[in-house]
């Protein structure tokens, strides 16, 4: 079973970690995505069904399958990322985070003092818990440098849906536009030397992101996943 520091030191010294997204509130269901041989399973607190109530039960099923449980928290708050952290989850992928500032507020709430100013008293939370924040529009990448210099930021997650609607174009490592963001963005965390996550919507997409140098690779959503193989058994099924 990985512990907190071991996924960590993985995460940061830039080898590839796979993993699936849960927008679904069932300690059964990411249990199933984990036990896929996955490295982490984020929970998805943001646009998801889950709550900070059912941490616990998800966080606890996540390990047990041998996957590090992440969160996506709801925004770049403090409450947010402690409570996050404080139920079970090892590290947490912070949204909309669109500048320098904001990057080392929400860095410092990961971290207990004096690096932070993260509140101690978690019942489920770990050691040495990591941060990463999202690139998702046209201000965080003009503050892209400065914000992968704040030191507690472990690494950059992309969320290409939220990104493309900000610079007008359309959410496809294809679209010129995007693509040229995307290298920007790889191209910044090399220079810092950290990670660059991504989300991908399927797996032929995730491996482009893999060979163009993204590490940590999220190549299934739990939702979608259902809704893809139901229809392609009952689609043959019906002919």
């Amino acid at each position: 079973m990985p512990s907190a520091p071991a996924f960590r030191s993985r995460l940061v010294a830039g080898e590839n970690l796979y993993g699936a997204w849960s927008v679904l509130s069932s300690a059964l269901g990411v249990r199933l995505l984990a036990a896929a041989g996955l490295d982490y399973v984020v929970i998805d607190l943001q646009h998801g069904e889950a709550t900070e109530t059912d941490l616990p039960g998800l966080t606890s099923a996540i390990r047990l399958a041998g996957a590090t449980p992440i969160a996506r928290v709801r925004h770049a708050h403090t409450a947010d990322i402690g409570r996050a952290l404080d139920l079970g989850c090892e590290g947490v992928i912070v949204p909309n985070v669109d500048s320098a500032a904001q990057a080392r507020q929400v860095a410092s709430a990961v971290r207990y003092p004096p690096a932070g100013h993260r509140s101690v008293g978690g019942v489920l939370a770990g050691p040495e818990p990591f941060c990463l924040v999202m690139a998702e529009s046209a201000t965080a990448l003009a503050e892209l440098d400065a914000t992968l210099a704040v030191d507690g930021v472990d690494g950059l997650y992309v969320g290409p849906g939220d990104l493309s609607l900000s610079l007008g174009c359309r959410a496809d490592p294809d679209d010129p536009v995007l693509d040229r963001a995307l290298r920007r963005i790889r191209a910044a965390c090399a220079a810092a030397g950290k990670p660059v996550g991504v989300h991908a919507a399927d797996g032929v997409t995730a491996r482009r992101y893999r060979e163009a140098g993204c590490t940590l690779i999220t190549a299934a959503v739990d939702a979608t996943a259902i809704t893809r193989d139901t229809a392609a058994q009952v689609g043959p099924a019906r002919v």
